[in-house]
């Protein structure tokens, strides 16, 4: 029976040379030279030891440093959730520096009253109907009188203020197609000082019959002329599509302003619409000009949206409003009782980013 007391036979011993071959001596003379390993630990090491001289072994790493050694998450994924979920962003957006260095050497102004501004953008479900009417009623909120036009086929800004389209007998089909006088479809809400031209869905077939009209890209224009004196502020409220009614909402507009979600393909389609805005201005309305351009559904709590307001800052510079709206869910409840967030719910981050878009846009301070 082997005695376990008994040291480990030599020939047990791992080798580490072959038969007939020299180990480097450069190898490790370099650590007797300089002092790393002490010739008196070796003198002392037992020869029977199978275990090699080696360096003390690194520190043991924290969690948190461990942690912060993994690769960033994807661009989908949440980050740390901050501690105060409820308010992540205030309606402020994150610093970038982009908001000093204006794109392409644009410089924003406030332009003189009234101004027509046309809410465009050819991707669906970006905020549009919800800044329109929002937008609005914080305009209004600050003693402006405003209008909206409804060109969206869907009425979602008409019923959106409260307004069934099937009790109304005018609407703006009815001024694009049959020269009916705007101010005989425009609707009282009940934000003091709003009014909206509403939509119906005979809009639905306008454009097919907008093909063979007369002067068929500036309808809007002219009936909006008639009335413009009485407003300060006209928004209009563009289909998400490129068809004969963005074309009259463009030829209408002295500006253009761009609700983008803080999404992926955020961009998708501005390249479209800004060069269909260049092709207007060089024939048909020479004034016209992206002037701004919103980011709207911003959640803090995700590193996409920060991304995502980079990239759009990086692009744009100053056309971009510096107040960011909020995803909120107070801002998607409001539709459905008829009423904008600023008299739904005055106090929620939605009515109080719009308020701050107001003033940002108006040039109040």
């Amino acid at each position: 029976m082997t005695d376990l007391q008994s040291p480990p036979e030599p020939e047990q011993t791992p080798s580490l040379q072959a038969e007939g071959e020299e180990l480097p001596t450069d190898r490790y003379s370099g650590d007797l030279d300089s002092g790393d390993l002490d010739s008196a630990d070796l003198d002392s090491a037992d020869p029977n030891s199978t275990d090699l001289p080696t360096e003390a072994p690194p520190e043991e790493e924290t969690e948190e440093e461990f942690v912060t050694e993994y690769p960033e998450e994807p661009d989908d994924r949440r980050a740390e959730e901050p501690k105060d979920v409820e308010d992540p962003t205030d309606g402020q957006a994150p610093t970038t520096g982009a908001e000093d260095s204006p794109a392409e050497g644009f410089v924003r102004t406030t332009p003189a009253l009234p101004r027509v501004i046309a809410l465009a953008n050819q991707k669906g479900g970006v905020g549009k109907t919800t800044t329109t009417v929002n937008l609005g009623a914080a305009l209004a909120d600050l003693g402006y009188r405003v209008l909206l036009i409804d060109l969206d086929p869907q009425g979602n800004a008409t019923t959106g203020l409260g307004i069934n389209h099937h009790d109304l007998d005018v609407t703006i089909y009815n001024v694009l197609l049959q020269d009916v006088n705007l101010d005989e479809c425009v609707e009282p809400t009940e934000v003091k000082g709003l009014f909206i031209a509403p939509a119906s869905l005979d809009l639905a077939g306008s454009e097919i019959e907008l093909v063979t009209a007369f002067s068929r890209e500036s309808k809007l224009k002219r009936a909006l002329d008639e009335v413009i004196d009485d407003y300060d502020y006209v928004l209009i409220d563009c289909p998400p599509s490129l068809g004969l009614l963005t074309v009259n909402a463009l030829v209408a507009a002295t500006e253009v302003m761009v609700p983008i979600q803080c999404e992926y393909y955020a961009l998708e389609g501005l390249g479209q619409l800004t060069r269909n805005v260049d092709l207007i201005r060089r024939n048909l309305n020479a004034s016209l000009e992206i002037l701004n351009i919103v980011l709207v559904m911003y959640d803090g709590r995700t590193k996409l949206g920060e991304q995502v307001s980079d990239e759009v800052r990086g692009h744009y510079g100053s056309r971009v409003c510096r107040v960011v709206i909020p995803r909120n869910v107070r801002l998607s409840e409001a539709p459905g009782f008829g009423q904008p967030i600023t008299t739904f719910d005055p106090s929620s981050r939605g009515a109080v980013a719009y308020k701050e878009l107001a003033r940002e846009v108006s040039g109040v301070s």
